[in-house]
């Protein structure tokens, strides 16, 4: 027996299931701390995931932009070439009057 420092002796069979406490506790810290790294390898895996998409989302969000703008100049040109095309009609159909 070993005695404590102001009290009864503490028995072998004592001492161990006070270690054996110790050493599950342990055990139960470690895997709750791989637990915590596991979701934080998932967490990290999904922002990249994430990172990724985005990064693909403004690449297209860009190409949408590009489109817009080749779609508003050949808009602008066909107007154009409308507004010039009803001119000589109303001055064809002027002459025609005369």
């Amino acid at each position: 027996m070993i005695p404590p420092a102001g009290g009864e002796p503490i028995t072998l069979e004592v001492a161990l299931r006070r270690f054996e406490g110790a050493v599950d506790a342990l055990e139960a810290a470690i895997e709750r701390r791989l637990e915590v790294e596991r979701q934080e390898a998932a967490l990290a895996q999904q922002l990249h995931v994430l990172g990724a998409d985005r990064s693909r989302l403004a690449d297209a969000l860009d190409g949408a932009h590009a489109r817009a703008d080749r779609l508003e100049t050949a808009n602008d040109e066909v107007a154009r070439r409308l507004g010039s095309a009803m001119e000589t009609i109303r001055a064809v159909l002027a002459a025609h009057e005369r």
